[in-house]
């Protein structure tokens, strides 16, 4: 923690927002008992730029049992509030995040230019850099997803990390990216934009980078790999969104044209890895991205929904094993599914997230959750690919 530039707000500095009865201090922290005079959910907004600027974060929570004999209200006794100051954390330079970044921009221009533009990197290293392209549009696309979590944790006065990139040396050459939130998530409203902010920032980079790579020039498969006899190849199937902007791009007389022994750009598999993640981060169990959107919707019912998801996975796995042919080589897409559904089971049996008020949400917020979903569907396909005969 970083010192605090000034004293932290005497009780005064609050009036008309919380009512501070008592004032606790402890190795830095300052706790101010009392009572909003303003909905909880925003009594963190209202005074957040007031502590900020003195150097303290801000956080809210319910729960502390009334010590004062407090009036009953309804034959019930209210609860009492704590406004806990804390001073803001100053980590210094982010080295975890950023040594994961290097490895992961490393890993991806290995994955990418040796798999994606099928450049001999043991042999002619330095083209290595040819795949760059590949790596803005894929480590962009995740980026800006968890870039969307963290503005809208700092906004809410959440403790969140910088995101940490995940190197996997293998088909995209990344697992994704994840923050960790360190503190308290104040409401249902926070909750909900912290976890819608992630995939509406990723989607737009996402439908940006799709669009841009259907209008480039698709990279020639050379005849050594055109060739190599294997005997099967990996079939990559386009969600209905990619299928739309593809749509539109040649509606627009933009999309490139492809020849005989041509793919597409490498930046469309950027597109689809970004639509992929999208919709399994939608998936609404645990602390997932769906996780905190349906907690923040539909309060404490939203762990019977997560209870269905991993059911649900796994019939779409037994659908798939019973209806689709065995693959030449491995296993079949089922697995992914199985996969998943193991995921979830254990997203769901570690449970949602909990914001320290628990206040419904109002219309325009429950709106978007639905748009957000719908996405997410649009994202999804049950076979997003499959090992095929060559």
């Amino acid at each position: 923690m970083s010192r605090p530039s000034e004293e932290p707000p005497g009780p005064d500095a609050l009036a008309g927002v919380f009512h501070v009865t008592a004032v606790r201090e402890d190795g830095g922290t300052v706790r101010y008992v009392g009572d909003p005079l303003v909905p909880p959910d925003a009594v963190v907004d209202e005074l957040r730029p007031l502590f900020a600027e003195r150097g303290y974060d801000l956080r809210l929570e319910d729960g502390a049992e009334r010590t004062d004999g407090g009036r009953e209200v309804g034959g019930l006794v209210p609860r009492r509030y704590a406004l806990v100051a804390e001073p803001a954390a100053d980590d210094g330079i982010p080295w975890l995040n950023v040594v994961l970044l290097v490895a992961t921009i490393a890993s991806t221009l290995y994955v990418g230019a040796s798999s994606w533009y099928y450049i001999p990197v043991t042999e002619q290293p330095l083209r290595l850099f040819e795949a760059w392209p590949f790596v803005v549009a894929m480590l962009g696309v995740l980026g800006i997803h968890e870039l969307g979590h963290y503005v809208a944790a700092r906004y809410h006065g959440v403790d969140v990390t910088l995101p940490f990139f995940i190197p996997f040396p293998s088909l995209l050459g990344t697992m994704g990216a994840v923050i960790n939130i360190r503190g308290r998530i104040p409401s249902r409203r926070a909750l909900f934009d912290i976890g819608v902010a992630g995939p509406l920032a990723g989607l737009v980079a996402t439908a940006v980078v799709t669009v841009i790579g259907f209008t480039l020039d698709p990279i020639a498969v050379p005849d050594s790999v055109a060739n190599a006899g294997t005997g099967f190849a990996i079939d990559f199937h386009e969600p209905l969104l990619m299928q739309a902007l593809r749509a539109l791009v040649e509606a627009l007389g933009l999309a490139a044209t492809y020849g005989p022994g041509e793919a597409v750009h490498p930046v469309v598999f950027a597109g689809w890895a970004g639509m992929f993640f999208t919709f399994l981060n939608l998936l609404p169990v645990g602390q997932l991205d769906g996780g905190h959107v349906v907690r923040a919707i539909v309060g404490p019912r939203q762990e019977t929904i997560a209870a269905a998801v991993p059911g649900a996975l796994f019939a779409l796995a037994g659908f798939l094993y019973l209806t689709r042919d065995a693959p030449p080589i491995g296993f079949g897409v089922w697995t992914l599914w199985v996969f998943w559904g193991l995921i979830s089971t254990g997203l769901a049996y570690a449970g949602p997230a909990r914001p320290t008020v628990d206040e419904r949400l109002g219309p325009r917020r429950t709106a978007l959750g639905v748009l957000t979903f719908a996405l997410g569907v649009a994202c999804f396909t049950p076979v997003p690919f499959e090992i095929v005969a060559a």
